[in-house]
């Protein structure tokens, strides 16, 4: 049985990990046979920390969620904690791949540009792919004559700040920028809903339950979802709940019974019903369709 493997940080360099690792996609597809080992970057894997792709050549394709996107000279694709994606099998395409973790954020940003970052980062709300040409070659040559310097002293500050300053100039240009005015005070709570929704789903889906581990009332979270998300929280909740049902369908071979057991399903039948009430097919549809 095939599960999705989840892909933890480990820094390649000799030296002491330090949060970061910044990688030229060409060194990186030539080393995906040794990298299979471990397990294949060409198929779905989960990750435990940050990245951003970066275009220089050429042009390939990339996969997160079950979602393609085309990329070509000038593309930044960032891949969130938690999503699930695959490079493309004998890319050709030239450029850098940033990865960092969770922890690189938090002990290097300020307060104000985490809750940013959080938000350029966050899948229910941003899209995955932007294109910058300009903005991407002024980050990598900053970046890169930055790790090639002799002198290492404050480093990882220097990197964070180049990263924070690329990030907030990526994110103003943002058309689904939802952090304005005084929206944003609520963010926090947005977020705070989003990681208990990815940690309890598969025990709870009832809105109340999640409002009650808030602190707060159930009109008050459904607004504050409504203002970031466009939607109920109940709506949130059902469609994480379907994102995971589909990244188990796809990308395991696991029975429909065991992916409905799970996401927090009783009986095969309820999953079935909620699966094909939302998404119009059957999950044993939705799998044929897809393979």
């Amino acid at each position: 049985m095939r599960n999705i493997p989840k892909i933890t940080f480990k820094c390649v360099s000799t030296e002491k990990e330090k949060g970061f690792e910044f990688l030229n996609l060409t060194d990186f597809f030539a080393r995906i046979p040794e990298i299979k080992l471990d397990h294949d970057p060409t198929r779905p894997h989960r990750l435990s920390f940050f990245a951003l792709l970066f275009v220089t050549k050429g042009t390939g394709n990339h996969h997160i969620d079950l979602k393609k996107y085309n990329l070509e000279v000038g593309s930044v694709l960032k891949i969130a904690k938690g999503q699930i994606h695959a490079f493309q099998k004998d890319a050709t395409y030239e450029g850098y791949l940033l990865v960092f973790t969770e922890d690189f954020v938090l002990n290097y940003f300020s307060q104000s540009s985490i809750n940013v970052i959080l938000h350029f980062y966050n899948y229910h709300l941003t899209k995955p792919i932007a294109n910058d040409k300009i903005l991407n070659e002024t980050f990598l040559n900053q970046l890169i004559l930055e790790l090639e310097t002799e002198n290492t002293y404050g480093q990882k500050n220097i990197i964070a700040a180049l990263l924070d300053l690329y990030l907030l100039q990526l994110e103003r240009k943002s058309p689904s920028n939802n952090l304005k005015g005084n929206d944003s005070k609520h963010y926090d709570t947005f977020l705070q809903f989003k990681n208990l929704v990815e940690s309890n789903y598969t025990n709870t889906r009832n809105v109340k339950e999640y409002a009650k581990m808030l602190f707060i009332s159930t009109k008050f979270l459904n607004q504050v979802v409504k203002d970031f998300a466009l939607n109920t929280a109940k709506t949130f909740i059902d469609d994480y709940v379907i994102l995971e049902a589909k990244r188990a369908i796809v990308s395991t071979e696991k029975s429909l019974k065991e992916i409905a057991f799970e996401i927090g399903f009783d009986e095969v039948t309820n999953f079935t019903k909620f699966f094909k009430n939302r998404i119009g097919i059957s999950p044993k549809d939705f799998r044929k369709k897809q393979l």
